[in-house]
């Protein structure tokens, strides 16, 4: 049997290093009047945007402990799982819509920076003390609701789904890389 190939760890350190700074750049350069302009190709705010950038990353917390689960399970579960909710992808588009309304309001500019802050954090602490065996676990994941998601994921690809999702929506934000 192949041994699996190693993750770069450090390569995906450097990925969450950079879509903080970018992120920090972005929040902080941007005055409130950039934050209620609309962005390229969505029916959201730059502020709104942001929130669902940030929240790209806090999911991966709940998507990494489903993955321990079905990761383990024979791999026709997690089909299963996926086909389900793929049928569930008008419901889940309505609420990827709104929670970005709601949360870049409730939170906040400060807040949202300090809530990726630790989101970054937690990710290194926890990519730090994953064990190799445990980075390779994988299971079927639903295609239909991000163009990020593949059929197959392993939990070295939800380390790196985030920020491919960040850079993505950050091609769309209006605001200057300055301010």
């Amino acid at each position: 049997m192949e041994e699996a190939a190693r993750v770069d760890r450090q390569a995906i350190h450097q990925e969450l290093e950079r879509a903080r700074t970018t992120f920090h750049r972005l929040l902080d350069g941007a005055a409130d009047a950039d934050l209620r302009r609309g962005t390229q190709g969505t029916r959201w705010t730059n502020g709104q945007l942001l929130f669902h950038m940030l929240f790209g990353y806090i999911l991966i917390r709940p998507l990494l402990a489903l993955l321990r689960v079905f990761g383990r399970l024979p791999r026709g579960a997690s089909r299963a799982f996926a086909r389900v909710l793929n049928t569930a992808t008008r419901p889940f588009d309505v609420v990827n819509y709104l929670g970005p309304v709601g949360g870049a309001r409730v939170l906040g500019r400060r807040r949202m920076g300090t809530a990726f802050d630790r989101v970054i954090d937690w990710l290194h602490r926890r990519l730090d003390t994953s064990r190799e065996a445990d980075l390779a676990l994988a299971m079927h994941y639903p295609t239909r609701w991000d163009p990020f998601f593949k059929d197959v994921m392993t939990i070295a690809d939800l380390y790196q789904y985030p920020t491919q999702h960040f850079d993505f929506h950050h091609r769309q934000l209006t605001l200057t890389e300055g301010g």
